[in-house]
């Protein structure tokens, strides 16, 4: 019997994904309740009788998460109901107050639609089968006891853990009841790329609608994906696992990536793929069971008898799609066909959420190519290093025109301008200020640059001999003198020329 390379095995399954991404609401209150929906605080602290699900009391609907589920949904080209419905989706688990969720479930808010990803392969379409609105459970702390013996104080000894290793669990329930908006895609994603361009893509017009900060690490919006394998050229679906808890777009690649070596691997030697729910672990980079997979049916849907329909006026429907800002791709349309940036500085732009940082740079007399390239590499980077988003930089457009100006007028050199940004960054000021301040304008006086020159080529002759013989390479040696000799403030253009001149004159 023949063996089959690992190649061979891949090909001949092909991968059916679909992902189901909840956007937690920037809304000032819980979906039902007026508690607030801060990130973090003391646990249990952000609670009140409705959300805890205490008797007697009654849900009521928070009118600005109707609002974001509807403007997402218009985004997204979906058929906004003009009745929609709640109804409890019935679990028991420690961090459901209720022992149900209130979400939506036949009737949903948002139908149909679609979302256009750029691939490699060129543009994926990725159907959208419903945006629901629902509210949040809690969040189950798995903890270690790790104390021994006296005089430990306690706090230090207690950690959190998987549930597999922990002694004990504790609930906070402050997160229950944060409004959510689930987006639910049609299987249409086929590889692991496809699936990290759609979960880009769709965070960039949740930042752009101004509906959810979609902090993945924070989990204000989190993703699960659905995974199957069929052999190529059929169209029945396999059987799907559903794998949760990557909290970042390289690691849905990642877990996607391995479960489908995973079911490749099970499907090969013969052997079922089980319909479960599977938990991601980032640090082993594998997948492992977490439940069976329930079934519809499990979750005993049924009409939320506290909550009426939701019937949104067409009047505000049509008030909402009027307002909606240009999306993602009309903006890198946009950068590329009115800016003349290239595709990718476009991206960049736009998935960092500096398109407007940027036009507003531009109108004030900015290069558009050259601002693009500072938001993109260096507040980008700036803001990486800090954990927080580019678009919070404390860098306004004046600021960006300005350091462009100085740039392009010479009065600093792109290294010094990088070190003024970072001052600037750090609240010093504007860059004309701060480079007077530290005393990094670039010295671009002749008289003074042919001092440090005559003093380079003094201090190593057999580099200005080598020039003099036509190395012109080794006249790098020399300007590197110079511009340490200068603090890095030497003009490196007007220095090479000196030296140039200077060695290669008859007289040099």
């Amino acid at each position: 019997m023949s063996t089959t390379t690992a190649l061979e095995q891949a090909t001949r399954f092909e991968a059916v994904i679909g992902l189901e991404i909840h956007v937690q609401l920037a809304t000032r209150t819980k979906m039902f309740c007026s508690c607030a929906i801060d990130f973090g605080g003391e646990p249990n602290t952000r609670t009140c009788p409705v959300c805890l699900g205490q008797p007697g009391t009654l849900p009521v609907v928070n009118r600005r998460a109707v609002e974001y589920a509807i403007r997402l949904g218009l985004a997204l080209g979906c058929q906004i109901a003009p009745s929609s419905q709640f109804h409890r989706k019935n679990y028991f688990y420690p961090d459901m107050p209720k022992n149900y969720q209130i979400s939506q479930y036949d009737v949903p808010i948002c139908l149909g639609g679609e979302l256009t990803v750029a691939t490699d392969a060129g543009e994926r379409r990725v159907g959208i089968t419903r945006v629901h609105m629902e509210e949040d459970t809690g969040k189950s702390l798995h903890v270690l006891d790790t104390t021994s013996g006296v005089g430990v104080d306690p706090a230090e000894g207690l950690r959190v853990t998987r549930i597999s290793d922990a002694d004990y669990s504790l609930v906070d329930y402050n997160r229950a009841g944060i409004p959510l908006l689930e987006v639910v895609s049609e299987p249409d994603i086929r590889t692991a790329t496809e699936a990290q361009a759609y979960l880009t893509e769709l965070r960039a017009i949740v930042l752009a609608l101004g509906i959810s900060d979609a902090k993945l690490e924070e989990g204000s919006m989190r993703c699960d994906a659905n995974v199957s394998l069929r052999p190529v050229g059929h169209t029945v679906f396999g059987t799907r696992a559903e794998v949760k808890n990557m909290n970042s777009v390289r690691s849905l690649g990642r877990a996607i990536t391995y479960e489908i070596a995973r079911q490749t691997d099970l499907l090969t030697r013969g052997e079922p793929v089980v319909q479960e729910t599977r938990h991601w672990n980032e640090a082993t980079g594998t997948t492992s069971t977490l439940r069976v997979k329930e079934t519809t049916e499990d979750y005993r849907y049924f009409p939320d008898p506290d909550l009426v329909p939701v019937q949104p006026d067409p009047a505000w429907v049509d008030e909402l799609r009027a307002s909606l800002p240009q999306l993602p791709a009309a903006r890198r349309a946009r950068l590329v066909e009115s800016l003349g940036l290239s595709g990718q500085q476009a991206a960049g732009v736009v998935g960092a959420g500096l398109a407007p940082l940027l036009d507003e740079a531009v109108a004030a007399g900015a290069p558009a190519a050259e601002a693009a390239n500072w938001l993109t590499n260096e507040v980008t980077a700036w803001a990486n290093e800090r954990g927080v988003e580019p678009a919070a930089a404390p860098l306004t457009a004046s600021h960006l025109a300005e350091l462009t100006a100085l740039v392009a007028d010479q009065t600093l050199s792109k290294k010094l301008a990088r070190q003024v940004l970072d001052r600037v960054l750090a609240g010093e000021g504007p860059p004309r200020e701060v480079a007077a301040a530290r005393g990094l304008a670039q010295i671009s006086d002749t008289g003074e640059l042919e001092r440090a020159v005559d003093a380079a080529i003094a201090a190593d002759p057999a580099a200005a001999q080598r020039v003099r013989d036509g190395n012109r390479k080794a006249v790098g040696a020399l300007v590197g003198a110079v511009m340490k000799a200068t603090k890095g403030q030497a003009n490196p253009a007007l220095v090479n020329e000196l030296l140039t001149g200077r060695l290669t004159a008859p007289d040099g």
